[in-house]
């Protein structure tokens, strides 16, 4: 059974757009970009088509703490050989500014809901973040040497930096935020790059579809 969109659906028709279907979220309203030329069965189609995907990519950001914990278990095996073996990692709504804290005395490492829907490689950041701390407690030399490995470190944390930043201007919201900056907009091509790691679900038409 087909899960309803948390909001209304805008579709949005552009001349330019010839190869390629987009869909993202614009606050609480789905938005899902379409070729002109397409005919009112075809937007069904892939509005819906789209929509699913959209959902699905959300579901993926969204772990639940046994995901999240699993996550965390695979992060420490790939980047710090295994020596962070947190207790229990979960979700916690208690965190206020920050974006993770961790009790090595137990082992348990909690990761803020701000950070719930955020791009995968933000989670991971924060993740790593934390696991570092069970054997650095500190922001020395040798706490940044463990993240060292993370090659999207300095990107994750410029990404927090520009939420926290929206966040005390009151403007953007985790959620907002997640798009990052590429998001499309009517004006795209199909000549666009979409980053992989924004909440965007992307389709290429093949040929039988035009």
């Amino acid at each position: 059974m087909q899960q309803n969109p948390p909001g209304p659906i805008e579709v949005r028709r552009s001349r330019k757009r010839v190869r390629t279907v987009t869909a993202f979220r614009d606050g609480d309203t789905t938005v899902v970009s379409i070729p002109a030329r397409f005919t009112r069965a075809q937007e069904r189609e892939w509005v819906h088509r789209m929509v699913t995907r959209l959902a699905a990519q959300e579901r993926r950001r969204r772990p639940s703490d046994e995901q999240l914990a699993t996550r965390a278990a695979e992060l420490s095996a790939r980047y710090l050989g295994g020596t962070a073996s947190p207790t229990s990692v979960t979700w916690s709504s208690k965190q206020g500014r920050r974006w993770g804290s961790c009790t090595p005395v137990d082992g348990t490492i909690r990761i803020s809901t701000r950070v719930r829907g955020m791009p995968s490689f933000v989670l991971d950041y924060v993740l790593l973040h934390e696991l570092a701390h069970l054997l650095q407690p500190g922001h020395g030399a040798e706490f940044w040497a463990l993240l060292s490995a993370y090659p999207r470190t300095e990107r994750a944390r410029g990404f927090l930096e520009g939420v926290s930043f929206g966040e005390e201007r009151g403007g953007a919201r985790p959620d907002d935020a997640a798009r990052d900056d590429g998001h499309p907009d009517d004006d795209d091509t199909d000549g666009d790059d979409l980053d992989g790691d924004d909440v965007v679900a992307r389709d290429d038409l093949a040929d039988e579809d035009l």
